[in-house]
């Protein structure tokens, strides 16, 4: 199995986890790979958990913590491709392993991940609405566009959610937080979450562009104009919105 991850969203890392939950509890046969320092001993190592946050994933042992990050055009497999010579970090068990390319390897500590506010990941049953409304509340003169992609907010939220998200709201994405209603206040933030979980179940029966309704998109599907594209926030990431159906607030 070979998956390619290009610009992963945090329902794609929920997958991975899926992918790779089976390892957990298995040992170590060998582990090698260009991030793995000379010092680790990871051979006999058992893995204890999978945890995702956002687009991070890490991979828990008694001795030690790997953390991954895809970044832009990472990939992992569950067999070593010999085709690809950006072999991250390669880690193998009895009954086959995970190898991760073209990404980012570190290592952390226990400490690092009891930092972590796991009550920002959108995908999580720690998901905190409530507390992502009162942060949003605290920054009024931000954009929401610039809202959903702050991972320390909506963690797991990547631009093709942050479009489809304030599609199905009916906010324009240059929309600054405190001139937003509260009631779409409350619904950008639910639908932060519900399209993640749609995005999941989409991306697993390879059926994700195919339910696009305003990224990427050239007609909007609710009145029929002209879908807008334009590098918008502070982050200047693309956004894909439509005047007629989402007010600029």
């Amino acid at each position: 199995m070979f998956k390619k991850k290009a610009m992963p969203e945090g329902p794609t890392i929920v997958l991975m986890k899926e992918d790779l939950q089976k390892f957990a509890g298995e040992k170590v046969i060998e582990a090698n790979g260009s991030e793995i320092p000379e010092a680790a001993k990871i051979e006999g190592e058992i893995l204890r958990e999978i945890k995702t946050f956002g687009k991070q994933t890490y991979l828990i042992f008694d001795n030690i913590i790997f953390k991954i990050h895809l970044l832009m055009f990472g990939s992992y497999s569950l067999y070593r491709r010999n085709d690809i010579n950006t072999l991250r970090l390669g880690i193998t068990f009895k009954d086959g392993g995970m190898y991760f390319y073209t990404c980012s390897v570190k290592i952390v500590d226990e400490s690092f991940l009891k930092k972590i506010n796991w009550e920002a990941d959108v995908m999580s049953n720690k998901w905190n609405p409530e507390k992502t409304e009162k942060i949003l509340k605290e920054n009024p003169n931000m954009m929401i566009c610039d809202a959903l992609m702050n991972q320390d907010i909506f963690s797991g939220v990547g631009n093709i959610i942050k479009n489809e998200a304030l599609f199905r709201a009916g906010i324009h994405p240059e929309s600054l937080i405190g001139n937003l209603p509260p009631k779409k206040l409350k619904e950008i933030i639910s639908e932060a979450r519900n399209y993640s979980f749609d995005f999941k179940k989409w991306k697993k029966a390879n059926v994700l562009s195919k339910n696009f309704q305003i990224y990427h998109q050239k007609i909007c599907p609710k009145c029929g104009e002209k879908v807008i594209k334009k590098d918008t926030g502070k982050s200047k990431r693309t956004s894909f919105f439509c005047k007629n159906d989402q007010p600029l607030f």
